[in-house]
Formats: C-alpha cells, sequence, structure tokens
C-alpha cells in the first residue's frame, strides 16, 4: 500500500482510521477502509486538489469514472463509494468540512447474484479430497457444519471449543469482532469428530489459535482461503468461494425446516432480511423443482 502523498490528507487519512479503532470497527474493516480512503486521496492529489474542503460532487464523480475506466467491478465501485461516504461523514462530524459532496454521489447499478450453494455430490467431493489432510478437513467440516466466517474460524482459540456445563453440548464461542455480537454456535457429532482428530496431530505451540501452521504460527485468512480453494479446484468443483460454505450452511438448515430466527443468531445475521434470501432462493429452486415435473 503506497503512502498519501498530500500531508493534509495523509493527517486525515491517520485520524480517520483511528477513529474508526477507537469505534471498535474489527481490523479487516479498517484496513479495507483505509486502502479505499488511501486511493481516493491519491486520485484527489493528482487532480490538484490541494485540500478537503475544495473537493465537490465533481471530484468524487471524476473519482468514480477513473475506478470505472481501470475496470474496477460495479461491485467493487459500489463498496469504496460506502468507504467514501463514511469518510466524508467523518470530515463533517468533525467540522472539518462544512457540506457533504459524497451525499449526492450514487452507486453503479450491479446484479446481486443469488447465494452459491453447493449441491450435495459438491460438499461430499469437497469433504473427500480433503479427508488426506487432517487440518483442511477439520477446516471444511467446521465451515460447512457451523455457518461461521472464515475470519471467525481463524481467529477461534483452543480455548473457544467448549462444553455446555448444563447440557453437555460441545460448541463454539464465537467472540465479538466490531459490531457484530459474541455468539454460541453448537458443534454436530461431525464437526467435534473434526476437531478432536485435528488436536492431536496440532504442533505444540505457546500460540492459543486453534488452527496454526506446521511452525505454530496462527494460520492466516488468506491461507485457508487458498487452500480451499485448491480443495474447490481438486474436487472439480467450479465458481465457488469459501463464503459458499456458509451459504450451504444456511440454505441446508432453512430447508430442514429450522426456523428462520434461528439460522439468523446461529451465523450471526445483523439483519432477519439477510436471512431471508437464502429462504427466497429455496422457493425458487422449489418453484423450478414443480415445473420441471409438470413438464415430465
Amino acid at each position: 500500500m503506497s503512502a498519501v502523498k498530500n500531508n493534509e490528507f495523509a493527517q486525515l487519512h491517520k485520524t480517520f482510521t483511528d477513529e474508526l479503532r477507537q469505534k471498535s470497527r474489527s481490523e479487516s474493516t479498517v484496513i479495507a477502509y483505509a486502502k479505499d480512503i488511501e486511493q481516493l486521496l491519491n486520485f484527489f492529489s493528482t487532480r490538484g486538489v490541494e485540500t478537503i474542503k475544495k473537493a465537490g460532487i465533481e471530484d468524487l464523480e471524476s473519482y468514480k469514472v477513473y475506478l470505472q475506466d481501470n475496470n474496477y467491478t460495479p461491485k467493487s465501485i459500489s463498496r469504496k463509494i460506502n468507504s467514501t461516504r463514511t469518510f466524508f461523514r467523518y470530515l463533517l462530524e468533525a467540522n472539518i468540512i462544512q457540506e457533504n459532496p459524497s451525499d449526492k454521489l450514487s452507486h453503479p447499478k450491479f446484479e446481486i447474484k443469488p447465494p452459491r450453494v453447493l449441491t450435495e455430490m459438491e460438499y461430499r467431493a469437497l469433504r473427500d479430497v480433503s479427508r488426506v489432510d487432517t487440518r483442511l478437513y477439520s477446516i471444511i467440516e467446521l465451515l460447512l457444519q457451523t455457518g461461521i466466517r472464515i475470519g471467525e474460524l481463524a481467529a477461534l482459540t483452543l480455548e473457544d471449543v467448549r462444553t455446555s456445563a448444563e447440557s453437555k453440548i460441545p460448541y463454539l464461542y464465537i467472540k465479538q469482532a466490531g459490531s457484530h455480537p459474541a455468539r454460541k454456535v453448537p458443534l454436530n457429532k461431525s464437526a467435534s469428530v473434526a476437531i478432536e482428530e485435528y488436536k492431536r496431530i496440532r504442533p505444540e505451540s505457546e500460540d492459543e489459535t486453534l488452527f496454526i501452521t506446521k511452525n505454530g504460527r496462527p494460520l492466516l485468512v488468506r491461507n485457508i482461503r487458498t487452500t480451499i480453494d485448491k480443495a474447490f479446484e481438486k474436487a472439480g468443483i467450479k465458481n465457488a468461494k469459501v463464503n459458499d460454505l456458509r451459504n450451504t450452511f444456511i440454505a441446508h438448515h432453512l430447508s430442514n425446516g429450522v426456523s428462520l430466527v434461528t439460522v439468523s443468531k446461529l451465523v450471526g445475521h445483523k439483519r432477519l432480511s439477510t436471512t431471508e434470501k437464502y429462504l427466497n432462493l429455496l422457493n425458487n429452486k422449489q418453484e423450478d423443482q414443480e415445473k420441471d415435473l409438470k413438464e415430465l
């Protein structure tokens, strides 16, 4: 990441990221926002905007065109616009600017694709190819059987694998991260066994992180993502991403009659509407299946 060139902009960039951390935003969110705003401020510098007070909607629109010309996807541009709006709201609240030009900045239109859910054949193939690697199998099994986020999995410690004193049911304790509150996620037998098998071969380490490298260091999100992507390729599963394991967990539980509220709490959705889109996906699939049967 290159540094912000303009001295005033560099100081604002620092105070903005400091403010995000003070508001307990997750480190991944802070890093993403910091990178987006750094790109924005460097663009301003090259366009002769010497002070942030001179930045207007014309500059922001030029920035959006610049992103489009450099082949950023509409979804990426939309995310950068959200970062820009957050930054300008901070400037307004800090009385650095008197008007917020980002309010007039529109998002590009893009198609929101439905969640990718693995078929039974696909997730069986994924589990099969990962069995040769105990750590990988444990990771994939946890993601499939609990629906936790990849960042939550990477942050798990040995102490986060617990058993309820009352019910004796094993569960994962997912710590609070940014705006996501802490929660408990039950472990079924398959996930519990996978964890225990991994713990038997886990290298000795002073680090308490559950999933570690052979050298005893925490396994990073990017390493986990790369390893699972290779497993997808080996299993012959195309156009799949790590988050699709979470999608599969959600869709599977909803299709098996688990209530919308329960599933939403298990996966840590902040809004029930986020979980509802999976219900709509299942309804559409059922309608397609019924249509196919009628045509037979």
